[in-house]
């Protein structure tokens, strides 16, 4: 295959990217690295101000970038996003479920049993990993389905293949969603196009401000009990690096991967291919 046909099949440049939860740490990096590589990108967060710094990064770096306020658990807010992006960019190829995340409300720990776990705080964690999850699918979805192609890309987690201790919440809804990846890729497939694909990345251990309270200590920076015990079962010996997600779904979104739907590809320093000995 000649050299020219090769960078083609990785390429993702062109494409119309929206990215839910695009301001925060990880996905802002995300939404930087498709600028880059030469993406139209419409950054969405429930935080217009996060949404419009990492839209202004890509712009100042010569990309394509659009800011959209998005509450991605009200259907009326996804609906006003998805139209803002189409009419500045025309289209959407891609979707990417990045909103997400744990809080300590939903967290147990020696002073809050599971039992007390506040079911506000349980919902909250649920809803915002899971129903963020779909409700998006649905609005970008549709409009996938009406044009006959287009990609979803959901974010799952280390806790959907071997369920952490402490974040039942958590772990029940990244396990909802790599299921749901999968109902979804074969949906759009049989009832839609093939050439609708739907797939998810798992990332392993990266420092957010949902996780760092747990794996870091607040005032010196240093390892937790629970964070050591991470580094001791990654393979690679250390946390992720936002970037480290960009090469899994540079792949998943290129033509290199048109024969490839249903899938959770994890992207963790080979934390779930560990055993433990």
């Amino acid at each position: 295959m000649a050299k020219t046909s090769l960078e083609s099949l990785f390429s993702i440049k062109g494409l119309t990217v929206a990215i839910t939860g695009g301001g925060g740490i990880l996905c802002s990096e995300m939404a930087k690295a498709f600028g880059d590589l030469g993406c139209k990108v419409a950054v969405l967060d429930l935080i217009p101000e996060a949404a419009e710094r990492a839209a202004k990064a890509i712009r100042d770096n010569g990309g394509e970038a659009v800011a959209v306020g998005c509450d991605v658990l009200k259907r009326d807010s996804v609906m006003a996003a998805a139209d803002k992006v189409v009419s500045a960019f025309g289209k959407v190829d891609v979707l990417v479920n990045g909103a997400g995340g744990n809080k300590k409300d939903a967290t147990t720990s020696p002073e809050m049993s599971f039992f007390d776990l506040p079911d506000s705080a349980f919902r909250w964690v649920f809803e915002l990993n899971c129903v963020g999850t779909i409700l998006p699918s649905q609005v970008f979805g549709k409009k996938m389905a009406e044009r006959k192609a287009g990609q979803i890309i959901n974010v799952s987690s280390m806790s959907a293949f071997r369920p952490l201790t402490k974040v039942s919440a958590y772990s029940a809804a990244k396990a909802a969603i790599s299921n749901f990846t999968q109902w979804l890729a074969v949906h759009m497939a049989q009832e839609y196009s093939p050439t609708i694909r739907v797939n998810a990345i798992a990332p392993g251990f990266f420092l957010t401000e949902q996780n760092r309270f747990l794996l870091t200590e607040k005032d010196t920076g240093k390892l937790t009990a629970r964070g050591q015990k991470v580094i001791d079962h990654t393979p690679a010996g250390k946390f992720g690096k936002p970037f480290d997600l960009v090469g899994g779904l540079v792949w998943l979104m290129s033509p290199s991967a048109e024969f490839v739907t249903g899938v959770v590809v994890p992207i963790d320093g080979g934390f779930a291919a560990y055993s433990g000995v």
